[in-house]
């Protein structure tokens, strides 16, 4: 990337929590002080000249749950600015995903696992009930993640596949069974398909207005931080998996494509 946003367009990176940021930027060689200052839009240089990273990424931190993510990327997302958005920080492993602590998941699709109505029957989207959440790449209760970011990711990760966004994350066996097998996600998380959300919105706003500009791209790389299921029997290793996320953001296959 070069210092021109116009020519090649911003990457910003979407954190939850303070400590996540911490390690973004630690992984960016940047002033890590930004990572206690929410809702604000940084733009971080990294501070290594030997880094891959030769321009402006803009970094927000917004606070943790659906809401402050959606709430703090609407804010700041510019159509004209930033042409990838990358949702980051950890997550919990679900039940059957075959995923260590430590392991790291670049997602396909960030999947709303709660959005919807719980019936007698079973549990419908809020598309089926007449309530779309939005126009593509959503798709009933998951935003797809776009292919050219999934590629970019997957080369700082272990595996891919679906990553749930939840309201309640899984301190039961039996809610861990069923975010499973609601969206057939290996992880789960709070943030990132409100991230994508958003996207998709400004997205949709940016092609009706006749913009030339194309589509800003979403995706979203999460650090297994933890088990879930009961929550006396959970396994948690935040401090290795934060290091883990720094390791990853330093890697130079992870911003390749967006300084070329």
């Amino acid at each position: 990337m070069n210092d021109s946003a116009s020519t090649t367009g911003v990457t910003l990176l979407v954190v939850a929590a303070p400590a996540e940021a911490a390690a973004v930027l630690r992984g960016l060689r940047a002033e890590t002080g930004l990572a206690e200052r929410p809702w604000e839009l940084h733009q971080v240089r990294c501070a290594d000249p030997a880094h891959p990273i030769r321009g402006p990424i803009d970094l927000i931190v917004t606070g943790i749950g659906k809401t402050n993510a959606a709430g703090a990327v609407g804010r700041v997302l510019d159509a004209a600015r930033h042409h990838r958005v990358l949702s980051l920080g950890v997550a919990g492993a679900l039940p059957g995903s075959g995923l260590a602590l430590g392991a790291v998941v670049a997602a396909t699709a960030s999947v709303y696992a709660d959005e919807g109505v719980s019936t007698p029957d079973g549990f419908l989207e809020c598309a089926a009930i007449g309530f779309p959440l939005g126009p593509p790449p959503i798709a009933g209760s998951a935003i797809m993640c776009s292919p050219a970011t999934i590629a970019l990711l997957a080369a700082a990760a272990d595996v891919q596949g679906p990553i749930a966004t939840v309201s309640t994350c899984s301190g039961t066996d039996e809610l861990a069974a069923l975010v499973r097998s609601r969206t057939g996600a290996l992880a789960e998380a709070m943030e990132g398909a409100a991230v994508g959300q958003v996207v998709a919105r400004v997205n949709a706003l940016a092609q009706a207005s006749g913009a030339a500009a194309p589509p800003i791209e979403f995706g979203e790389l999460r650090v297994i931080s933890n088990t879930t299921g009961d929550r006396k029997g959970q396994t948690w290793a935040i401090k290795p998996a934060l290091a883990r996320l720094e390791r990853a953001i330093a890697g130079e296959t992870l911003f390749t494509a967006a300084t070329t």
